[in-house]
């Protein structure tokens, strides 16, 4: 890897409500992410976790409640911020590979031999340094998402937002990028905040997992720190202990998002 270092950027959420007319999707949220750290938000389908994530991007505006990123309230678009999405076809297909991720150094006014260096050095990063001259549409759905975060690291954010990244992808794609990107949040020393449904997931990549309650007016319903060394080792007793408390405390959320639902547990 290239020698690429970016100081991560604190964020604070405090009393956060978000609504949708009539509908309360999340209330009463607060969260402190220390600058460089890696904090996985995991709860069932519809609490939340993903408008929590666009609030933090500044895509959604707060009901209530304030979010601040480097002691800056945010309103609008997040400056410091990045967001990968759980789909690639956020890239642009009739642009190559280099020309998607110098897309935004390019916006930003950096000339043309500028960008085609940033583009090498963050395509090394994400191990695909001789997949410059390719077009999305030829790349399998792992080498995609690759670029897509290579994309947004070109920008130098301080906060990486993602959303469920790897989450459309086959299990052994999605255990080989999971290492990748735990070894460029290392190296560039962002801060992330990354949605997923996978404990796994969740206890191989984050510092802290923050669990939310059934929605609708989710909650953070508890906060595990995750001491394990890395790489984490699934069969760690403590990673196995830490799993199968987040098994049971996600369990008992999702009876209670289906019971809401009108589905009860016996029926499942």
């Amino acid at each position: 890897m290239s020698a690429v270092s970016t100081t991560g950027v604190p964020v604070d959420i405090r009393g956060l409500g978000i609504s949708f007319g009539a509908a309360e999707v999340v209330s009463e949220i607060n969260l402190e992410v220390l600058p460089g750290e890696f904090v996985c938000l995991l709860g069932p389908s519809g609490c939340g976790k993903s408008t929590l994530l666009s609030a933090v991007a500044g895509f959604v505006k707060p009901s209530a409640g304030e979010i601040r990123c480097d002691g800056e309230e945010v309103a609008g678009s997040n400056s410091h911020a990045g967001m990968v999405f759980q789909s690639s076809e956020a890239l642009f297909d009739w642009l190559t590979v280099s020309r998607n991720v110098a897309y935004g150094p390019r916006m930003h006014g950096a000339n043309k031999s500028e960008q085609a260096r940033i583009a090498a050095e963050y395509l090394a990063m994400v191990g695909l340094p001789h997949a410059g001259d390719k077009f999305p549409a030829q790349l399998s759905g792992g080498m995609r998402q690759r670029v897509q975060i290579a994309r947004v690291l070109a920008n130098q954010p301080s906060l990486v937002l993602m959303d469920e990244p790897f989450g459309a992808l086959d299990a052994q794609t999605r255990q080989v990028l999971q290492g990748e990107l735990g070894k460029i949040w290392r190296h560039t020393g962002c801060t992330v905040v990354f949605v997923t449904h996978d404990i796994d997931e969740a206890l191989t990549l984050a510092d802290r997992v923050v669990v939310m309650s059934a929605g609708p007016n989710a909650r953070i319903k508890s906060i595990y720190e995750v001491r394990a060394t890395r790489p984490r080792d699934r069969a760690d007793p403590d990673v196995i202990e830490l799993y199968h408390q987040l098994r049971d405390d996600i369990r008992a959320e999702v009876v209670a998002s289906l019971r809401n639902q009108g589905i009860e547990e016996e029926q499942l």
